[in-house]
């Protein structure tokens, strides 16, 4: 796959679903017994080629994953999504809460966009800013690899949006599912580590 030079102003981070209700240890998901690892250890990995693609004049996108509140703030929950996390509650990704929000050690973003399920595209303005902003290629990070990640890389491929997935940048509850699904998305669009595209901002 041919791909173009990295132009810092037209490419944005897009950070998939790190947020507090999932990572951080007060959390929904600490709270029901959910947590890995490699998923812990995102942020910090991150951070420095955030820092160097704002420095260059790129965007931060962060998608956060929402719980919809109904009937007596119940919040709105798939019934697959009920079956795997039971333990997801009143107040948990409610919107504009701290657990929905991206995490502290990726702020600020630029772009908050509230999704309500895998993909950051179905039924958001996701593609609508990304057109807006003039943004021609994503780095697409974060959680879960073969969920949420997986999911809006193939969408935005399908959007001729031209994404390279951060091999290491991205991890799901497991080391195996999480290489098991890189390895799918090779097809799809480039996979790069967070050390080699830092090397192409910072000489962009």
């Amino acid at each position: 796959m041919t791909l173009s030079v990295l132009e810092p102003a037209t490419t944005a981070l897009l950070i998939c679903d790190l947020q507090n209700d999932f990572i951080h240890r007060n959390g929904a998901y600490a709270r029901g017994g959910q947590s890995a690892p490699e998923i812990a250890a995102l942020p910090a990995r991150i951070r420095p080629l955030l820092n160097a693609l704002k420095a260059k004049g790129g965007m931060v996108i962060a998608t956060q994953f929402t719980l919809v509140p109904g009937r007596g703030a119940e919040p709105l929950i798939s019934p697959h999504l009920k079956q795997l996390r039971p333990f997801l509650a009143k107040g948990d990704f409610a919107p504009a809460s701290w657990g929905n929000a991206t995490v502290d050690e990726l702020q600020p973003v630029d772009v908050a966009i509230e999704k309500i399920a895998y993909s950051a595209f179905y039924m958001t303005r996701l593609e609508w800013v990304i057109r807006k902003l003039g943004i021609t290629r994503l780095l697409a990070c974060g959680i879960v690899t073969n969920g949420g990640v997986a999911s809006t890389v193939r969408d935005a491929h399908v959007r001729d949006i031209e994404t390279i997935v951060l091999e290491d940048g991205c991890a799901a509850f497991s080391p195996q599912v999480h290489d098991t699904a890189i390895n799918a998305l090779r097809p799809v669009g480039r996979v790069a580590t967070i050390a080699e595209m830092l090397a192409e901002v910072q000489a962009a």
